[in-house]
């Protein structure tokens, strides 16, 4: 069943498999057998390509992570600060399956023992400080609304993480873009013109 499969096409199906699963099951409610399942293949075979259910967790954690930050990522500051924060919510309402399996994730981490938990807080602080040394390059020591960059950078995280909860739960929603726009259009003020792409 596999001869005419690249090493890589199966790989990515497994990938995805096992993605929607802890998209609607959460990681401990994930099985390698419901995955092997899922993709037509024995235990054996995913264990092929991934040597454990760990290894599995960590590829779908760096798929998420690159799929969620898209093309434009919140801590590499561009022009229009608000606008670029607005077009990663929007990327990411694009990619629901992915946002899911990142927010049940990082839910999950939060409780003991969980094999994601030291990967979400690693990748928070680098993103934090990404982000706080991004701002205060950009406007010093404080933001236009008076946040320090640290504060202003806590709270994007934040506001980020909280409309996508929100979001999954009510995916009628269509205008967090442009929330997200004008509340950070409040905390980081209007660009000056020598700064516009």
């Amino acid at each position: 069943m596999t001869a005419d499969r690249p090493h890589g096409g199966r790989r990515e199906e497994i990938l995805r498999a096992a993605l929607d699963m802890i998209a609607e099951r959460g990681y401990r409610g994930t099985s390698l057998d419901a995955v092997a399942e899922a993709v037509g293949l024995t235990r054996q075979g995913v264990l092929h390509y991934f040597p454990g259910k760990q290894q599995l967790l960590a590829a779908i954690l760096e798929r998420t992570v690159e799929v969620g930050r898209g093309d434009l990522p919140p801590h590499r500051l561009q022009a229009d600060v608000p606008g670029q924060l607005a077009a990663v919510v929007a990327h990411n309402r694009a990619h629901p399956a992915f946002a899911q399996a990142y927010s049940v994730l990082m839910a999950e981490s939060a409780t003991a023992g969980h094999p994601a938990r030291d990967v979400f807080r690693q990748h928070y602080r680098q993103v934090l400080d990404e982000m706080t040394r991004g701002y205060t390059e950009r406007w010093g020591e404080r933001l236009p609304s008076g946040l320090t960059p640290h504060a202003a950078a806590v709270a994007v995280l934040a506001l980020l993480d909280g409309m996508q909860q929100q979001w999954l739960l009510d995916r009628d929603r269509t205008g967090d873009p442009e929330i997200m726009r004008a509340v950070l259009t409040v905390l980081f003020g209007t660009e000056s013109p020598d700064l516009q792409p």
